[in-house]
């Protein structure tokens, strides 16, 4: 896979330092955390509703907002993409069952 997600993060970073007019990425930073936070949420459920609907092309649309606004929220509460990248190794290199992942994570 390519860094195209640490190339979108870093894009969405620079807007937060250098902020450029009529920027959409901008407009949610100056909005703030609320903001950001109910398009995360709006996002989320547009791509439960396109996955339900069960058009491939859709739910690629709104996956692809969901993670855009995501990231957007993650430079505002300064998470790096690295911690993000990091936990998810973490899990991938679980293997077992459900309950067994769930002891693992209590014991972790």
């Amino acid at each position: 896979m390519d860094n195209t997600l640490e190339t979108l993060y870093h894009v969405v970073l620079d807007r937060k330092v250098n902020p450029q007019e009529g920027s959409y990425t901008c407009y949610l930073f100056e909005k703030g955390l609320d903001k950001i936070l109910k398009k995360v949420g709006e996002e989320c459920s547009e791509t439960i509703i396109a996955a339900k609907n069960d058009v491939p092309a859709d739910t690629v649309g709104e996956i692809s907002d969901l993670i855009y606004h995501l990231m957007v929220m993650m430079v505002e509460q300064d998470i790096p993409l690295e911690n993000v990248m990091a936990e998810l190794d973490r899990r991938a290199q679980k293997i077992g069952n459900l309950k067994q992942m769930k002891q693992v994570d209590k014991e972790s």
